[in-house]
């Protein structure tokens, strides 16, 4: 097996889930008609990719499935790749959080490691079980060009692993809408692994 010693990722959020917006976090909702469209588009023809690692829920998994079927890559599902608990707060809209718990939800977004939403996954583990995928998939690229689908908090936690940003600053920095892609590189150097943020929110194909 050739060494690997520069290693491109991408990193895609899913589509629109059936249900729209809301605190959505570990519920398993598949994508809408819309969600499939927006990933398709945000796929397009790009030929790239070598290998594909989906997170385990199936706005991911669905989309990442159907994908590697028509291009005959292989997939690797990481079940540390899926979204972070929203707890209570799972299933309502934003309008309903802040009802149900006002002024709880900017405060979340502020300091969501001070303020997690009630019942919810703390920060703290939600980052460290990313990172320990995140470190393992670099450690081991299982190819040169990798697509990872997966969720917007566990982009932003990838992201704070290559920036060097505390969890709660890269939860609050970053906006990750449906379907946004974003690309990583890493070289394997004589100093050292070393990664740098290529382009975030626009397409790279």
């Amino acid at each position: 097996m050739t060494s690997i010693t520069t290693c491109i990722i991408d990193l895609l959020r899913h589509g629109e889930p059936e249900g729209g917006i809301m605190y959505r976090g570990q519920r398993d909702d598949p994508l809408s008609d819309t969600g499939w469209a927006q990933m398709r588009d945000a796929a397009g023809r790009d030929r790239g990719w070598r290998h594909v690692i989906s997170s385990p829920l199936r706005r991911c998994q669905d989309f990442a499935r159907d994908l590697t079927g028509a291009r005959n890559l292989p997939l690797t599902v990481v079940p540390d790749l899926r979204e972070i608990s929203f707890g209570d707060w799972e299933g309502l809209t934003p309008e309903q959080v802040e009802a149900r718990d006002p002024g709880r939800l900017a405060a979340f977004w502020a300091d969501a490691e001070g303020h997690p939403p009630p019942g919810g996954e703390p920060l703290s583990t939600f980052h460290q079980r990313v990172a320990n995928a995140w470190q393992a998939l670099i450690e081991a690229p299982p190819a040169e060009h990798l697509l990872i689908v997966a969720h917007g908090g566990v982009i932003r936690m990838m992201l704070a692993e290559v920036l060097g940003l505390s969890p709660a600053r890269a939860m609050a920095g970053f906006q990750i809408p449906f379907a946004c892609r974003t690309r990583v590189r890493m070289d394997l150097t004589p100093h050292g692994r070393l990664l740098s943020l290529i382009s975030h929110g626009q397409s790279t194909h």
